[in-house]
């Protein structure tokens, strides 16, 4: 957790670094610290007396609270000296806000924070339907089924459906026999979605909802697997349907995307397949990449693997990549061994 409290101050996260100096020019944004309020929970899950990630909690959620507009949507960008450089956030880090905040109704360690959360959540599901982006319905769906999952509440399961039901549409319109996908590209961070179709599956009981998931993550698999490696789709191009897949600058947060759409589904099926899986796509952090570089490195995490070099800046994105990827690993590790046994 190091370097994480390096780059956190009593405001929040900083977005960027300079190798692993953090970098206050760059400000805070919702995007991160919503991220990192899900690391901290985890790594609370692990860890339930650890005092710093007590603290990290806290100024996380305080950051969300403030981010969050009276109608319900959030700010995304905040400059050095606490004013909100936006009039609304992007559509993605409202996604993940409402992402952070079902989590936090499912997992934070204390009744108090888990109401906050709650209230937070309500305010935000008015503003479900206005996220125009494939994504942010993905980042949303996910966070709501943490919440149904946890209290049960109808409401949070009509918005989970609905997000679901747009998500599987666009399944539907797009997939055919070569092409197991949402969209006729593959761009970023792109196995959440399969994972928001496994968690709202399993969380309302709707079998072609998870179904869809499992068949799309198996052809992420397939796409991006090559000789036992972990290879991600790389922005330098992304990844069109008839095209030639970009392999580079590949991004952390696509190793931790496929990380967690293999645990969902681990936790789905109990098939240790998927954990395998899971553990494949840890290891590109640890070198096994397609160029055999280490990119976590002293709690921190360099910021992209380019084909002649890498982006050695550890900044937040990055690192919360890592550090989500690694707790929920940890977190299943003793059914694994249970199930191998």
């Amino acid at each position: 957790m190091d370097h994480l409290a390096i780059l956190t101050d009593d405001v929040g996260i900083i977005q960027h670094a300079i190798e692993t100096v953090p970098n206050r020019k760059t400000g805070y944004c919702t995007d991160d610290v919503s991220r990192a309020f899900i690391v901290v929970l985890t790594y609370l899950r692990l860890n339930p007396s650890d005092r710093l990630s007590q603290r990290l909690t806290s100024i996380y959620l305080s950051f969300l609270l403030h981010a969050q507009m009276e109608d319900g949507r959030f700010h995304n960008f905040m400059d050095y000296d606490r004013r909100w450089s936006d009039e609304v956030g992007t559509p993605d880090s409202c996604g993940r806000a409402i992402w952070a905040l079902g989590y936090g109704v499912a997992n934070a360690p204390s009744p108090p924070w888990r109401g906050v959360c709650a209230a937070g959540l309500d305010r935000a599901l008015s503003t479900v339907g206005s996220l125009g982006h494939i994504r942010s319905r993905a980042y949303a769906a996910i966070g709501l089924a943490h919440a149904y999952t946890a209290v049960k509440d109808p409401k949070y399961a009509d918005a989970l459906r609905s997000l679901a039901d747009e998500l599987r549409a666009a399944y539907e319109a797009t997939a055919s026999d070569d092409w197991q996908w949402f969209e006729n590209a593959m761009f970023y961070d792109n196995a959440r979605l399969c994972e928001a179709m496994i968690r709202a599956g399993r969380a309302l009981s709707v079998p072609r909802f998870h179904e869809v998931g499992l068949q799309t993550l198996a052809f992420y698999e397939k796409v991006t697997t090559e000789n036992g490696v972990h290879v991600p789709i790389g922005n330098q191009g992304w990844y069109y349907h008839g095209g030639h897949r970009a392999r580079y600058a590949q991004q952390p947060l696509e190793a931790c995307a496929m990380v967690k759409a293999e645990l969902a589904a681990f936790d789905l099926t109990g098939d240790v397949g998927h954990f395998a899986s899971a553990e494949l796509a840890m290891e590109w952090y640890y070198g096994k990449n397609s160029r055999g570089i280490v990119m976590a490195q002293g709690g921190g995490c360099c910021d992209g693997l380019e084909e002649d070099a890498v982006n050695t800046n550890m900044g937040a994105e990055s690192t919360l990549a890592l550090l989500a990827a690694a707790y929920a690993l940890a977190l299943r590790r003793e059914r694994v061994l249970r199930a191998v046994r």
